[in-house]
């Protein structure tokens, strides 16, 4: 199941592990990446390098994942929103998105799970 659009560039992210890709659609500006064929800790590294990409309200990271990162939001959920979809195989699919005034605090250097 391939939920990249035809327009989505693949972009290099600093200590990222997984490919990241960047696109446009109706103003917003998208940022993607799937860790659902890896294990911990790299959701958590790849959510927080993607993170730091959102400074913006027109700025979103979507992240394809096995499961619901709930370790990940106990970390961000008071400096970004967040909403969950569940796809068809089972795999969670999180869209955040920048939250003014409160992003900017965020300490995405806690990469590990625990």
């Amino acid at each position: 199941m391939n939920l990249l659009p035809e327009n989505a560039v693949k972009i290099e992210i600093e200590g990222t592990t997984v490919d990241f890709f960047e696109y446009k659609e109706n103003g917003v500006h998208y940022y993607y990446f799937d860790t659902s064929m890896t294990a911990a800790p790299e959701p958590m590294i790849n959510a927080m390098a993607g993170l730091g990409l959102l400074d913006a309200t027109n700025k979103k990271l979507i992240m394809i994942n096995h499961r619901v990162p709930g370790g990940l939001f106990g970390k961000v959920n008071q400096n970004f929103t967040h909403e969950i979809e569940e796809l068809e195989d089972g795999r969670a699919k999180v869209v955040f998105s920048y939250l003014e005034d409160e992003s900017e605090k965020a300490d995405l250097t806690q990469t590990s799970c625990g």
